[in-house]
C-alpha cells in the first residue's frame, strides 16, 4: 500500500476513534450508534466500515487506544530514566488522572458490562490488564532488588492492588462523580507507596 494512502487511512481511523471518544463522553457506549460516530467525525458509513466491521470491533479499537495511552507513558524514555518507585508513581498517577476524563470513565464502566457478553472484549481487557500488571510487577521487583522498596509479600500483589485501585475508583466515579477528587486520591496512593519505600522521593515526577 502506498505510504500516502496508508497515512490517510490511519488519519481517518484516528478521526473515527476520536469521534467515538467524544460521543461516549456524551452518551456512553451502549447508546452509541455508527451513525453518531460518522456524523461527529464527518465521514461516511462506508469509511467507518472500511476500518471497523462492527460496533464491537470499534470497542476493541477504543480499548486498544486506551491501553496505548498508558503504555506510551510506561515506555517513554523519560519514564524509563526514573527510579523504579518513581516509575510506579508516574504510571499510577497517569491511570488515576485518566479517571477524571468522562469518556474513559464511561467506556470502562460499559466495558465491564460488555465483558459478560462478548468473549473478544473480555480477552482484550484481560490482555491489557495482564500487561500492565507485568510492567508494575517488574518495577516493584526491581525496586526491592536495589533496596528502594521493602515489602513482605509478593511484588505481584502490589501490582494487582494498584490496578484494582485504579479500576475500582473509575467504577465508583461512574456511579457518583462527586464522591471524591482525583487529586486527593493520588495523594492517598502516594502515601501508601511511601509506606513501602525505603528512600523518600518527590511525589511529583
Amino acid at each position: 500500500m502506498p505510504k500516502l494512502l496508508e497515512r490517510t487511512r490511519e488519519q481517518r481511523r484516528r478521526q473515527l476513534l476520536d469521534a467515538a471518544w467524544r460521543c461516549i463522553a456524551r452518551e456512553g457506549y451502549r447508546d452509541l450508534t455508527v451513525d453518531d460516530v460518522c456524523a461527529d467525525a464527518g465521514l461516511s458509513k462506508g469509511a467507518f466500515y472500511s476500518h471497523f466491521v462492527s460496533k464491537e470491533e470499534l470497542l476493541l479499537g477504543l480499548i486498544a487506544d486506551d491501553a496505548a495511552s498508558i503504555a506510551g507513558v510506561a515506555e517513554d524514555p523519560e519514564t524509563l530514566r526514573l527510579s523504579p518507585v518513581q516509575r510506579i508513581r508516574k504510571v499510577t498517577e497517569t491511570m488515576l488522572m485518566q479517571g477524571a476524563e468522562p469518556a474513559r470513565v464511561q467506556l470502562r464502566a460499559d466495558v465491564w458490562g460488555a465483558m459478560q457478553t462478548y468473549p473478544a472484549i473480555r480477552a482484550a481487557v484481560t490482555t491489557v490488564v495482564a500487561e500492565r500488571q507485568r510492567v508494575l510487577r517488574e518495577w516493584v521487583e526491581e525496586a526491592v532488588t536495589i533496596g528502594e522498596m521493602s515489602i513482605d509479600f509478593p511484588p505481584n500483589a502490589l501490582a494487582a492492588l494498584l490496578l484494582a485501585i485504579s479500576d475500582g475508583l473509575v467504577l465508583h466515579y461512574a456511579l457518583d462523580p462527586h464522591a471524591f477528587r482525583w487529586g486527593k486520591i493520588s495523594k492517598a496512593v502516594d502515601g501508601m507507596l511511601d509506606g513501602f519505600a525505603t528512600q523518600r522521593h518527590p511525589v511529583n515526577v
